[in-house]
């Protein structure tokens, strides 16, 4: 049905609205964000970490990530999916002296609460894989506002010495 009077209308925060203003286009979630909200999971995620060796950086790391493809995991029916989800997808190889502060991580494992339900909604509306997917709050409320993904310290770090 046509309604000529239908103004369309978006409503997004302040940092979105600023990257939107600066790059033109929609800012992205974080790559483990974007995992919370997927339909199908394919694929696992290893990162190896490297200390720095500047001794005036000593919380300083560098390394790479390869996601590796799988048959599918699952097909989640209720979304967002909870951390011990995500973490039981996730390897850290952590390469350096001494033992690795996951504290130290800054944005490499960073999830927001407001993000991913604010994408599962608008997905939700306008995504129709999404369309019969049960939006669950309660899990929702696992994850902080800002912060590292919850139960990241209880992922396998795997620890070698340079």
């Amino acid at each position: 049905m046509y309604c000529a009077n239908f103004v369309p209308s978006l409503n997004i925060c302040s940092s979105c609205q600023a990257a939107l203003r600066k790059h033109d286009k929609v800012p992205h979630l974080t790559w483990i964000e974007e995992k919370v909200c997927a339909v199908y999971c394919l694929t696992a995620h290893v990162t190896r970490l490297f200390q720095s060796s500047d001794p005036a950086q000593p919380k300083a790391y560098h390394g790479n990530m390869c996601a590796h493809e799988m048959n599918v995991v699952s097909t989640a029916s209720v979304l967002p999916r909870t951390p011990a989800d995500i973490n039981g997808l996730l390897s850290v190889v952590f390469v350096g002296p001494g033992k690795f502060n996951p504290n130290v991580l800054g944005t490499v494992f960073r999830v927001r609460r407001s993000k991913i339900w604010g994408f599962l909604v608008w997905l939700k509306h306008h995504n129709r894989l999404y369309s019969t997917i049960r939006l669950d709050s309660t899990i929702a409320l696992m994850y902080p506002e800002d912060d590292l993904l919850p139960g990241l310290r209880n992922v396998p770090w795997i620890c070698c010495s340079r």
